[in-house]
């Protein structure tokens, strides 16, 4: 229900700019919803995957996935930071992570096997890798990065839609929401020591997942690790 002054300003617009408005609503309604559909492609096969460990195999992987959309207010905002011209096209070549998905594994090994498994189907396409794991960031964070695009198949044809797959151990994806938290509370203005003792967690973080993976690798052996395309990788 609107406003009496937005009524009142409705009513100034004619019905010519009405209906282009309705129509970039539209637009951009559908622009949205082929990544959302993009996203569920990428976790129906990664449920997929984690389903046929469960009922086939020994030992699943993947601990746990989840997901998130970016509102139209956060894209809108990258773009104005990034500078970039208002429209479809451009946000779709330069913005690629408008549709995210994050799984979370036990062990450093299991990202890369996850990768793996989700990049050798052949309907989807890498496009960049950050591998956070071999070359940690500053702050310590560790992760597996992948953007890649599937096919959503509307009934106008097929779309690729770019996805962001985030793949990181339970003990990082831990940490990571704490960072976010603590950004969060201080309008990304965090104090230099609570900086400091976030790089400590990351990095005792980190220790831990090497613990447990030599443990894990005493009871099952040593798995075999995926080569990683650094061609491709940032």
């Amino acid at each position: 229900m609107l406003t009496p002054r937005a009524q009142r300003t409705l009513e100034t617009i004619d019905g010519q700019t009405l209906d282009e408005m309705r129509a970039l609503r539209d637009e951009t309604e559908r622009f949205m919803l082929r990544y959302k559909f993009g996203m569920d492609e990428v976790i129906t096969k990664l449920s997929i995957l984690r389903e046929e460990f469960n009922q086939t195999h020994d030992y699943n992987p993947i601990e746990h996935i989840s997901s998130r959309l970016k509102s139209l207010d956060s894209v809108i905002e990258k773009m104005a930071r990034k500078g970039i011209e208002p429209n479809f096209d451009t946000i779709r070549e330069t913005i690629t992570d408008i549709a995210g998905v994050r799984v979370t594994c036990s062990f450093v090994s299991d990202a890369y096997r996850i990768f793996e498994l989700l990049t050798a189907q052949r309907d989807i396409r890498v496009i960049k890798v950050k591998d956070y794991i071999k070359e940690p960031k500053p702050n310590g964070y560790q992760s597996l990065h992948v953007i890649v695009e599937v096919p959503v198949f509307l009934s106008t044809g097929p779309h690729p839609v770019a996805v962001e797959v985030q793949i990181r151990t339970i003990a990082m994806d831990f940490w990571a929401s704490l960072e976010h938290k603590i950004y969060y509370k201080y309008d990304r203005q965090v104090p230099q020591e609570l900086l400091d003792g976030l790089t400590d967690a990351a990095h005792t973080a980190s220790e831990l997942d090497a613990r447990m993976e030599r443990l894990h690798r005493e009871v099952h052996g040593a798995p075999r690790l995926p080569h990683v395309p650094r061609d491709i990788a940032v």
